[in-house]
């Protein structure tokens, strides 16, 4: 009963961060690169728009995760149909995580050397060519470096989630663990969360590693 209750649990967990990530990646990427091109002598300048994205990303990014879950819980339940389990906690997850991945994103792409981008722009390619050839191929070892950080952060958010009803290993090591006194339990789910952010942090380095090598 016991490894049914932690296996079950770590694949809430698991579930929870991939698919988070996966919509926080799909939300904050196109955020990220207008952050970068927008800004003062950017490839699109465009100071007003520049400054509503980066306040509105900013506020964002101060709700407490917690706070921002229980403010969203009206749209989960529009698009899941439910307020509880993980499936619903995909949405704050995501929408919580996106303005994070927004400026890691921004921070990786500004890394770029300008020479770069100014030689593809002397060549005629255009924003689109540059962004895409050019900005992101040179920024991937920081990009990488970012998403691993995003997922290790999203494991910690899916645990404090598990503190409202959204289930996995936050939900089981609170539970079972803090409110019956199965110390236990408590201490097992922990390990497992340390071995998941271990394993995402080395599979993150494996890739920057790997890059590195191939780049030279």
């Amino acid at each position: 009963m016991l490894f049914n209750m932690l296996w079950t649990s770590s694949l809430e967990t698991l579930y929870m961060v991939f698919f988070s990530t996966v919509f926080a990646l799909l939300l904050g990427f196109p955020f990220g690169i207008l952050l970068v091109i927008t800004k003062e002598n950017g490839l699109w300048e465009h100071p007003k728009f520049h400054q509503v994205l980066e306040t509105s990303i900013n506020i964002l990014r101060s709700f407490p995760f917690i706070i921002l879950m229980i403010v969203l819980f009206p749209l989960s339940r529009v698009i899941t149909g439910t307020t509880i389990g993980s499936t619903a906690a995909i949405v704050p997850l995501a929408i919580g995580t996106a303005p994070f991945v927004a400026r890691m994103i921004e921070g990786a792409l500004l890394e770029v050397d300008l020479g770069l981008i100014e030689a593809s722009e002397s060549m005629g390619a255009s924003n689109w060519t540059i962004i895409r050839k050019v900005m992101i191929p040179e920024a991937t070892s920081s990009l990488i470096n970012g998403i691993t950080i995003t997922i290790i952060s999203l494991i910690g958010y899916s645990s404090m989630a598990g503190a409202i009803g959204a289930g996995g290993l936050g939900d089981l090591a609170i539970r079972y663990g803090y409110q019956r006194f199965q110390i236990n339990l408590m201490c097992y789910a922990i390990v497992i969360l340390l071995i998941i952010v271990q394993a995402t942090q080395w599979i993150g380095n494996w890739f920057i590693l790997k890059r590195k090598k191939k780049l030279g």
